[in-house]
């Protein structure tokens, strides 16, 4: 383990009720701070008060701040990770059109579900540890639509691994569009039919029949 990773992991893990709960208020505080005052506030001091507890707490379970973002940012991407391993069991043995719809819905429930908190946390993907735990979470999910599309019943991809990364990415790139809000008027309401039938598209043509 490189020291960079060793000042980033948590001071401990929590096990008993009340010190998830104290976990889950601190995490819920630091989207608040980020939120509300952006990267550069985002101090263990505000958040602890944000809390409603003592900076000393805080540091029972954390030694700095970034390793308290680095968790607020595993655990987010973790729910996105997770939500697509999930919708991609369920689609095995499906045909390539509803693989797509489900990835596509999928997808967007998970990182749509709370715009703000995706916004603040594109911030700390870019502080220490945040590209890791990013790339972790993206090789879980191409690793799952792989697994996928493997398993499609109307035929075989050459290539399952580039077609889940290909498509992978441009869910992606959208969806980054949306919350730095780079689209015109109107663009989020459409996304998700119009990525849909993009993917469907996609995974038609690169599937042989």
């Amino acid at each position: 383990m490189t020291m960079m990773n060793t000042m980033l992991k948590p001071r401990k893990t929590p096990l008993q009720a009340r010190s998830t709960a104290t976990v889950e208020a601190l995490h819920t505080a630091t989207i608040q701070v980020l939120t509300r005052e952006g990267l550069s506030r985002c101090t263990t001091t505000r958040v602890a008060r944000r809390a409603g507890m003592s900076v000393g707490s805080l540091y029972q379970y954390y030694p700095n701040r970034d390793a308290l973002l680095a968790a607020v940012l595993e655990k987010h991407l973790d729910g996105i990770a997770t939500a697509v391993e999930a919708v991609c069991r369920q689609q095995h043995g499906a045909k390539v059109t509803q693989m797509a719809r489900a990835l596509v819905t999928a997808f967007l429930s998970a990182k749509l579900r709370d715009p703000q908190e995706s916004r603040a946390l594109y911030a700390v993907a870019t502080e220490r540890g945040g590209a890791e735990l990013a790339a972790e979470a993206y090789g879980r999910m191409a690793t799952a639509i792989t697994a996928m599309l493997t398993s499609a019943s109307e035929g075989k991809f050459a290539d399952p691994a580039l077609i889940a990364t290909v498509g992978l990415s441009s869910l992606v790139g959208p969806v980054r569009a949306v919350l730095e809000g780079q689209v015109p008027p109107g663009f989020e309401a459409n996304l998700e039919a119009q990525l849909i039938v993009m993917l469907s598209a996609y995974f038609q043509a690169a599937c042989q029949q």
